[in-house]
């Protein structure tokens, strides 16, 4: 008998296949005493595990093809970075030496207090960072207790076509299954904003989470199909829903055709409207998808991976040789560097900072306010950004503005900055564009007064929604909150997009919801012509905007605005075919 599951649909796409099913059986981690003259033989038990890890990835990362996606070999390489890195190999030694006690308590102890650093940390991506760190501790920890590796950590072992289901998969897990070809997968777990969940948008691999209780109804190798588009899956599928979700997969691979042949059609509406369609950038080797895409531009670079997995932060000539590289890669394309957007709790990397542990980190010292705070360490990337601008079109974003003293400060800042550089006579951009991200509802609300000073605006809908919302987006009993149809998100947007418009300048979204094309109508009604996406769903975008026309969608976006509730607008959308 089929038995529908129903989840929150995270990356489109349909898979029909056989499961498999990941157990993580729960590691078993005592303390035990070690005698003092076999410290040094707990110490090489150490050391041998994590030479035998390290082993392991760099066996995974040879079989990778050629082809691969670089979001794959940049995972892996993390995790050798990690391994790598003292606060994993050094400071477990260190405990076993100071408590005489067994390897894998002084590891758990060490990876105990790494993750509450992550925890405390304010922004969400680098919050989901601590995965990587439970990936490499519970590798090192299953050699520590002799376990074998889990079937897709095998370099040999093949599950394509496999649909994999766990109560929860970190992102190392995820990269790991694409690179064995599996067609889908799906987790107990997880919201829509999870780090695994955008990894699997970007890889192009369906998935749906938030599948409670799943696993007491799926055993290994029954056959599902999985609807990602609908968060759907179905057990033991009977011929009727097989050949129905056949004939759609052949549709799908028809549209994807079709969409590839986008990527040189420029993004006008059907009543001649054009919309500029940039691209969410994080690594450098990202930057080739940018064209591969026929993005006219990167509308969001992160720069916090400068700063990650190093003792102190990044200097002056180490930005600006990052920054020029991208540039270069880019070939003219426009460039928008957001600052540093970390947080003062953040104590394992580069830009580390000392004080108090913070509660609600969200709320506290971070991105410009700790930018501010330091001007030592914001300064030298403010300097190699500007030096930059010589090169090709660079513009500065600042994050998370929340009055207009901020944005002053960081103005003159600039300024200051450019007198210096005159007076060296060290060339750059004398018209470089200064934006801001309104990602905070109290710029959203004053979005009129930080138009008339910036020359730009982005809108980052993750935070603004979790801002608005009062919620913490990665937090599974809360996120069902987080609904960018909020009628007070909309309205903060709308807001922001008029404030623009009135002062002429150019309003960009790059949060999640740019790039979620159940949302790109409405936008487009409520004004946003510039929309930063990540580019795996760019040309999907594009084509939402080429089938569309501004003059209906500007009437159903006046009726959203004033509907009561996220419910009111979806029906809206769903009735007038937003």
């Amino acid at each position: 008998m089929t038995i529908a599951l129903h989840g929150m649909g995270v990356s489109r796409g349909i898979a029909i296949g056989k499961v498999h099913i990941v157990k993580r059986d729960q590691l078993d981690i005592r303390k035990y005493s070690i005698k003092q003259h076999l410290i040094d033989d707990e110490i090489k038990r150490f050391e041998n595990a994590v030479t035998n890890a390290q082993q392991q990835l760099r066996a995974i990362r040879e079989h990778i093809p050629e082809s691969t996606s670089a979001d794959i070999e940049g995972f892996i390489d993390t995790h050798l970075l990690m391994l790598g890195d003292v606060a994993l190999t050094e400071e477990p030694m260190r405990l076993i030496k100071e408590l005489a006690c067994n390897a894998e308590w002084a590891l758990k102890l060490q990876r105990d207090a790494l993750v509450v650093v992550f925890d405390e940390m304010d922004d969400a991506y680098l919050r989901t960072r601590k995965d990587d760190v439970d990936y490499v501790v519970n590798h090192i920890q299953r050699l520590l207790l002799n376990q074998t590796p889990l079937q897709h950590e095998k370099p040999d072992q093949k599950l394509s076509g496999y649909i994999v289901m766990a109560n929860d998969l970190t992102p190392a897990d995820t990269v790991l299954m694409q690179h064995h070809g599996i067609a889908a997968f799906a987790t107990e777990s997880g919201g829509p904003t999870s780090h695994t969940a955008i990894l699997a948008r970007s890889l192009g691999i369906p998935a749906i989470v938030g599948l409670q209780n799943a696993l007491r109804y799926i055993k290994e190798d029954d056959e599902l199909i999985l609807d990602g588009v609908r968060g759907i899956i179905l057990v033991d599928p009977d011929r009727h829903a097989l050949s129905d979700y056949h004939r759609l997969q052949k549709e799908e691979r028809r549209y994807y055709t079709k969409l590839g042949k986008l990527k040189n059609k420029p993004a006008v509406t059907i009543d001649g409207v054009l919309v500029d369609l940039q691209a969410n950038i994080e690594l450098p080797k990202d930057f080739e998808t940018v064209v591969e895409v026929g993005a006219q531009g990167v509308g969001l670079y992160r720069t916090e991976f400068l700063y990650m997995n190093r003792e102190s932060p990044p200097d002056e000539e180490e930005h600006y040789v990052a920054y020029t590289k991208v540039i270069e890669v880019l070939n003219g394309l426009p460039l928008t560097i957001r600052t540093l957007d970390l947080g003062a709790d953040k104590q394992v990397d580069g830009g580390r900072q000392s004080g108090p542990v913070i509660n609600n980190p969200a709320l506290g010292l971070r991105a410009i306010r700790l930018c501010l705070k330091e001007p030592a360490l914001f300064r030298p990337q403010l300097r190699a950004i500007i030096r930059a601008s010589v090169h090709g079109p660079v513009r500065i974003m600042i994050p998370m503005l929340s009055n207009i003293h901020e944005m002053q400060q960081v103005l003159q800042m600039i300024e200051d900055i450019k007198k210096e550089l005159d007076v060296l006579a060290i060339p750059y951009d004398h018209e470089l564009q200064i934006g801001g991200m309104i990602e905070v509802p109290a710029a959203a609300v004053c979005a009129d007064i930080f138009a008339q000073q910036l020359d730009f605006l982005s809108i980052g809908t993750n935070d603004l929604i979790q801002y608005t919302m009062a919620i913490d987006r990665v937090n599974d009993e809360v996120n069902y909150l987080y609904d960018p149809l909020n009628p007070a998100v909309l309205r903060l947007i709308h807001t922001t997009i008029k404030a623009g418009e009135k002062e002429t300048i150019p309003v960009a979204m790059c949060g999640e919801m740019a790039g979620e094309t159940k949302y790109t109508r409405l936008l487009l009604g409520l004004g946003l012509r510039v929309f930063s996406v990540h580019p795996a769903t760019l040309l999907e975008v594009k084509q939402i905007v080429i089938d569309s026309n501004i003059g209906d969608l500007e009437a159903l976006a006046k009726k959203a605005l004033k509907a009561k509730s996220g419910i009111e607008v979806a029906n809206i959308m769903r009735k007038g075919e937003v």
